[in-house]
């Protein structure tokens, strides 16, 4: 019986991703800045196997997400099909930002 549920849970998961646009979607599902994220923090921690105090730890993980951001200018391809179907899906939401 949980086997079931847990199966129409996913069911209705996919079914309201399906629901986008491709271009959407492959906004939703990217997980690239996340990744190179996790993997600058991860290269602190290997450069640096001891902190001397947790205040060490902070700074450096704050100066890791300062560099990785600086990297995050780069451009959405087909961005204006984007907003245009986001503002379609969700007009409540983006009309006072548009």
């Amino acid at each position: 019986m949980v086997i079931i549920g847990l199966l129409l849970l996913t069911d209705l998961s996919l079914a309201t991703y399906f629901k986008y646009p491709p271009e959407i979607r492959r906004l939703i599902y990217t997980t690239n800045p996340i990744e190179n994220l996790n993997s600058q923090i991860r290269k602190l921690n290997r450069s640096r196997v001891v902190f001397p105090n947790d205040e060490a730890l902070f700074k450096g993980v704050y100066l890791a997400v300062m560099d990785v951001t600086k990297k995050w200018t780069g451009r959405i391809r087909d961005w204006h099909l984007i907003v245009a179907e986001l503002t379609i899906y969700f007009e409540d939401r983006l009309g006072g930002y548009l």
